[in-house]
């Protein structure tokens, strides 16, 4: 980005403002086409991440750039359509305005968008227009907010009182809607582990409809929960992917399929090595390569986990 400024007196954030709005105007970034995140912004102007996020913000409120999640802030489609009204009232006071909800809101914006990794305090609060300090009347550390937002994206799906019967149906239900909540919200699957799960409301919602589902089949606690733990691990541990590969993705400037074509040399290496009999078999009968499918390898792993796992609770069924 050539750094070109608007006028000298200008704040740093009006000054790259005018950069990425003269390059929109002239056709260098047509719509669609994807802007510096505000790690990037941030890097290259040397300014700091609020700096980067109010920038941003700007561009987005002129209707000249529009957030996508895990594509990132990209020129809107209509950015030049129409130039922007003249208020005719005073505009509001964001101070006036916030609340708790439009925080959280604003922090997933963010997280869906740039990553968890690019959420901050003061670039919520910079994205809101109020001082970087009103946010701490409502969340007293961004730990705390990520628990909101947790929370808050676990919630935007539930389950009906008329749910489908048979314990493997409800199963399948509770999974795919973790799955998808996953899929909308990638950084959901990095805030928790198996040996130190998150504890918020809403994930325990669906953590309630796949233990409500399995009680009541003759299963002994012990071997309830483990199922419980063990479908709840499959879900997450694919959906940690989404996260990972999106960072990748953006630190490399590569796709996955062009990262693995740039890693061909090595994949060569190792076929013609010898040692890996089985493996050069299998890859060398691939017609046009293996394709990573996680929603398909999802759905196979989900089918052969319950698979398994119908015996052992339907014989305990019989027996009870």
């Amino acid at each position: 980005m050539t750094k070109t400024t608007g006028t000298a007196g200008d704040p740093p954030y009006l000054r790259i403002v005018a950069v990425i709005r003269r390059r929109i105007a002239d056709g260098e970034l047509a719509p669609g086409d994807r802007v510096a995140s505000t790690r990037q912004i941030a890097g290259e102007w040397g300014v700091a991440l609020a700096t980067a996020t109010k920038a941003l913000t700007t561009l987005r409120l002129e209707g000249l750039v529009e957030a996508r999640p895990r594509i990132g802030t990209v020129v809107a489609g209509t950015a030049l359509a129409a130039p922007a009204r003249r208020r005719t009232s005073p505009a509001p006071d964001p101070e006036q305005e916030l609340s708790l909800d439009r925080i959280v809101r604003t922090a997933i914006e963010i997280a869906d968008a740039e990553g968890l990794s690019a959420l901050s305090m003061r670039g919520v609060a910079a994205r809101l227009g109020v001082a970087a300090m009103s946010i701490y009347r409502y969340v007293p550390s961004k730990e705390d907010l990520v628990l909101h937002m947790a929370d808050a994206a676990f919630g935007e799906e539930s389950y009906r009182a008329d749910a489908p019967e048979g314990w493997r149906t409800r199963v399948e239900l509770g999974a795919r809607t973790l799955w998808s909540l996953y899929r909308k919200h990638p950084w959901l699957a990095q805030l928790g582990s198996l040996t130190r799960p998150l504890l918020v409301p809403n994930l325990m919602v669906h953590g309630e409809w796949v233990l409500g589902a399995l009680d009541g089949h003759g299963l002994d606690p012990t071997t309830l929960f483990d199922i419980h733990v063990l479908i709840y691990s499959h879900v997450q541990g694919l959906a940690v992917h989404l996260e990972m590969e999106a960072h990748a993705e953006a630190a490399t400037g590569q796709s996955e399929d062009q990262w693995m074509d740039s890693r061909a040399p090595a994949l060569q290496e190792l076929v013609e090595s010898g040692r890996f009999s089985t493996f050069t078999k299998v890859v060398g009968a691939f017609k046009d390569g293996y394709d990573l499918r996680l929603d398909a390898l999802f759905e196979f792993g989900l089918k052969a986990l319950l698979d398994g796992l119908t015996s052992t609770v339907e014989r305990q069924e019989a027996v009870a």
